[in-house]
């Protein structure tokens, strides 16, 4: 019988996406005790790809390395010892492998984890210990589901996962732009009954914005200070009860004059570079008397509550109108650099 092959990407160097290589390897036939095969259907992207595969940041990568670290597929075999998936399950990634279910992930899991030196997502095959999985809601497509395991998780951990302090219906709610992490905080508070202002740098994403159910937009470029701008908007111009801040040094001044006393904000990313005018200081703090948690996606229990949330509430993951081809990562990849996406980058496998 002659060998099956399936299609990746690896990431040879960290030379920016020339070291993105695409080449054709066996399918699996056999997997470990713990260990599952999964044909991948659909993969998105994050920010954290292209800085792996810049070598920014100071980040190295395990040369050779499957790219990617979120997906979503079918379980084709499993190892001896597993008894929570069966064949045929359709399952999305878990980007840190043997972590136990209650533990925070750290900076340290996650630059061991998939795609920087465990093998990830952007494959038509691959192989992933059974802590790396996960089942898929049952009411999402796989390039809905193949969203979940960064963004998304980082966004229900910033909303529901300081305990006590938890987004409920009637609390008003700041995101910002219309990345992967915002885009997933604005529809699970529009979900609970929140409301929620969102900031864009494009007029012309207002109405996608809307149409999720942002009660207002404001667009940051023509409204430089829009944490006041925002914090206006909210009853008796009191503030904001969450704020999720995604831009970090470039952004957190403002978060910090949008929140309402006693109000959080959730660090959650640095998609806005390391250098800016208006860097606050922890101090700064003190001084708007709130709490500033960051966030490093979520624990697998988090996880597992938020799939329950996505079947109970039937919130529908957005993802950008351009879905690319596995042959056409790097033109996935590029987008997502120039910012051009809404949402969440996909790559389908088939």
């Amino acid at each position: 019988m002659a060998t099956q092959m399936s299609k990746q990407w690896t990431l040879e160097t960290q030379n920016a996406f020339d070291g993105l290589q695409f080449k054709e390897v066996p399918i699996p036939t056999s997997v470990g005790e713990h260990e599952v095969l999964v044909e991948i259907r659909a993969a998105s992207l994050n920010y954290r790809d292209i800085v792996l595969a810049k070598g920014s940041l100071g980040l190295e990568i395990t040369p050779g390395i499957v790219p990617g670290s979120d997906g979503a597929g079918i379980v084709k075999l499993i190892g001896s010892s597993i008894s929570k998936f069966q064949v045929g399950d359709k399952v999305c990634t878990h980007m840190v492998p043997s972590i136990p279910d209650n533990d925070l992930p750290t900076y340290q899991h996650i630059t061991n984890g998939m795609g920087e030196h465990v093998d990830g997502t952007i494959r038509e095959f691959g192989v992933f210990h059974e802590s790396c999985l996960m089942h898929m809601p049952n009411n999402l497509s796989f390039e809905q589901a193949s969203t979940l395991t960064c963004s998304a998780l980082t966004a229900w951990n910033g909303l529901f996962g300081l305990k006590g302090r938890e987004v409920k219906k009637g609390d008003w709610v700041l995101t910002q732009g219309t990345g992967g992490v915002s885009i997933a905080a604005l529809q699970f508070a529009v979900a609970l009954g929140a409301t929620v202002v969102a900031t864009t740098s494009s007029d012309e994403k207002a109405a996608p914005l809307k149409a999720l159910g942002a009660s207002h937009v404001i667009n940051y470029r023509t409204h430089p200070k829009w944490g006041e701008s925002a914090k206006q908007l909210t009853p008796n111009a009191v503030g904001f009860d969450h704020v999720v801040d995604v831009g970090g040094h470039t952004t957190l001044a403002q978060s910090l004059k949008a929140v309402r006393i006693d109000g959080v904000i959730t660090a959650a990313g640095l998609v806005g570079g390391m250098e800016s005018e208006e860097t606050p200081l922890l101090l700064d703090v003190l001084w708007n008397i709130c709490t500033v948690r960051g966030v490093l996606l979520g624990t697998r229990k988090m996880f597992r509550d938020m799939n329950m949330f996505i079947d109970k509430y039937k919130v529908e993951p957005a993802v950008d109108d351009e879905i690319f081809r596995l042959e056409d990562a790097t033109g996935a990849y590029k987008k997502l650099e120039a910012q051009k996406h809404f949402a969440k980058v996909i790559i389908k496998m088939i």
